[in-house]
């Protein structure tokens, strides 16, 4: 019997499996056809218990949490399907946190709002499709998760519903296989959440060398977190959500890797748009099962939200000790963006509780700016060069 590789590049089987562990696990189409013992499918879904067609949880209340999923025994997670009612805007996914607990574990190894968990930023819904993660028809409502999720005693998941509503409805399959035990070695699915609001440098927003000189960052200290954990396994990927509030390209930032406690990093990029497979500060909607834009901005430049990701599915990025992964908001950290990420990666037991995700009022998305406030801000500037009355826009001076 042989694994898949990317199964194995998935799972971070560090030994070789146990003939029932195998035989238990998905695969490519090469490895489709092959029969497996010692496996038995299971589904805890929210199907209609009277045999009716009421085939959902129900109102479930502002600030009240729900398990959906409690197993016991060894299995893994294979596919989860979603959907919410009422749909975005009236109510944000980003309000509804979800919570994954592997083997009697009193943390969470995935915590993260269940939109951007899924693909889809901020109270928005639109289309995303990758191989491991996709947000399907109608737009963007069903939410499907092909991560594969071992566990070795047990599992459980829930959701809290955060925002200040009821949610109406919440249908749900979660799907996996029972197997007799898992293999040394396998590794647990990790998933985190994070959010900032980046500051400006003192000296201004200076990209593209646009206010002058640009500075340098050697050490990545003022980066934005994607993931920092302790512990041996693998990184897997990222949604990364980028709301810029001005015209300025926003990905000039280096991806700046540090390992195994490492001070500078072993992998160093050299542009937010190269580290996500893309190129020339696109801002085209383009769909890759590793990696992609899902939502793009359609203001002024390069002003507004944008939803990009990348999947280490053939390429994981390896830790033995440590991991911390950031990237630069613009050059040397020089630009005010709102920045969401969802780190995906697989981590060997005994695992550690992660920082809490940032709480509800700090996730709520920003205003957009508009053509009101670029006329505000030429006006400001005409005031600021003695208010000459045929000022163009772009002078250093007044003729």
């Amino acid at each position: 019997m042989r694994l898949s590789l990317q199964t194995v590049l998935v799972l971070g089987l560090a030994v070789a499996p146990t003939a029932a562990t195998a035989q238990a696990l998905g695969g490519d189409l090469a490895d489709l056809a092959r029969i497996r013992e010692n496996v038995t499918s299971r589904r805890v879904s929210s199907y209609d218990r009277s045999g009716g067609n009421n085939d959902r949880i129900e109102d479930i209340g502002v600030g009240e949490t729900r398990e959906i999923f409690n197993v016991e025994g060894a299995g893994i997670i294979n596919h989860i399907w979603i959907t919410i009612a009422p749909p975005p805007p009236e109510l944000s996914r980003n309000d509804i946190v979800l919570r994954m607990y592997w083997d009697g574990s009193d943390f969470p190894s995935v915590e993260s709002p269940i939109g951007p968990f899924f693909g889809q930023g901020w109270d928005e819904s639109y289309p995303f499709s990758s191989l491991p993660l996709a947000a399907g028809p109608v737009e963007g409502r069903g939410l499907v998760s092909y991560w594969e999720m071992p566990f070795a005693t047990g599992a459980r998941i829930e959701i809290e519903n955060q925002s200040e509503r009821t949610v109406d409805a919440f249908y749900y399959y979660v799907d996996y296989v029972e197997v007799p035990e898992l293999s040394e070695g396998t590794g647990r699915f990790r998933a985190w959440y994070n959010h900032e609001l980046t500051a400006a440098l003192p000296d201004g927003e200076n990209e593209w060398g646009a206010l002058g000189e640009t500075g340098k960052n050697p050490s990545g200290d003022d980066n934005y977190l994607f993931l920092d954990v302790r512990g041996k396994g693998h990184f897997v990927g990222v949604n990364y959500y980028v709301h810029s509030p001005g015209p300025m390209w926003y990905g000039e930032g280096d991806d700046m890797i540090f390992i195994d406690g490492e001070a500078q990093p072993r992998l160093h990029g050299t542009g937010t748009e190269d580290y996500f497979n893309t190129s020339w500060c696109p801002k085209t909607l383009f769909s890759h099962p590793y990696y992609g834009y899902s939502r793009v901005n359609d203001s002024l430049g390069w002003m507004g939200r944008t939803h990009v990701y990348r999947f280490h599915i053939s390429d994981p990025l390896y830790f033995d000790e440590a991991f911390r992964f950031t990237i630069e908001h613009g050059h040397a950290d020089n630009l005010t963006l709102d920045l969401a990420s969802v780190a995906y990666w697989y981590q060997a037991p005994p695992l550690s509780a992660l920082p809490p995700i940032p709480e509800r009022a700090s996730r709520q998305p920003r205003p957009f700016t508009d053509v009101m406030d670029i006329h505000r801000w030429r006006h400001e500037w005409r005031k600021s060069k003695g208010g000459h009355p045929r000022l163009w826009g772009n002078e250093t001076a007044p003729e």
